[in-house]
This record gives structure tokens, sequence and C-alpha cells, in this order.
């Protein structure tokens, strides 16, 4: 019998993938979390397409133009550094992510600021703990 939490966590994809579909089509804002909580974050605006664990398997990964990225992965593909900087810069959308379409993935750079109430520093704070929590997923 699944764990409470796992089930929560599925339901949060589910819901996640739900959320990313309307994102795109009616530009509808995302949901709330802490500035501090990278872990809540990243399941609210990343697990629906990058899966839980970070493997590239989330419910929306399949209706996206190119695979997504395994994000377990990065460090290793790195020279065994976690690339923060280039992370932050492509969760703010100040890279090219072909997957995407645009600039943004799909709107959290903007969508960051609009819910911090254009606080640069509370958006910073956002971005830096979703960072770290995506280190925290780097395979061993």
């Amino acid at each position: 019998m699944p764990r409470p939490s796992l089930l929560l966590l599925s339901a949060a994809l589910v819901c996640g993938a739900a959320l990313a579909q309307q994102l795109a089509v009616k530009k509808v804002p995302p949901p709330y979390t802490l500035p501090t909580d990278g872990a809540k974050a990243y399941v609210a605006y990343c697990g629906s397409c990058h899966g839980l664990k970070g493997l590239g398997d989330g419910p929306v990964a399949a209706s996206l133009k190119i695979p997504t990225p395994d994000l377990t992965t990065l460090t290793r593909r790195n020279q065994g550094q976690f690339p923060s900087s280039r992370v932050a810069e492509s969760i703010k959308g100040e890279t090219s992510t072909q997957a995407h379409g645009s600039a943004d993935m799909p709107v959290w750079g903007p969508a960051f600021r609009n819910m911090d109430g254009r606080s640069e520093g509370a958006t910073k704070v956002r971005v830096h703990n979703l960072v770290r929590h995506i280190e925290s997923l780097q395979a061993k």
C-alpha cells in the first residue's frame, strides 16, 4: 500500500501536468509556493515535465518537442560540477530551451517575478532554493 506522502506527491504531479497545460494555453497564474521551499516549488513547477525524481519522466514530458532532460545527470554531464548558474538561467528563462518553444520554461521567470510582487530578492531566493533542490537530485 502506497505511503500517504507518495500519494500526495503523485496527485501533485497529475495536477501539475494539468496546470502546465493551462499555463501554456490560458496563461493561468501558477500556484504560490514559499520562496524558501525548493522541494515544493520543484513539484509545483517542474515535476510535471521532469518527474518527481528529475528523470525526465513527468506526465507532460511526452508532449514536448524534444525529450525532457534527465536532471539527475547534470553534474556528471558537466565534468563533476553542478552547473548552478546555468540551471538558474534556465529556470528564469534567460537561456533558450527548445523543448518549451521559447526562452521561458514555460513561463517561470516572469511568473516568479509576478508571484513575488516584483521583488527581486524573493525571486532570487525562490530560484536559489529551486536550484539547490535540483542539485540534491543528482545521481551519486
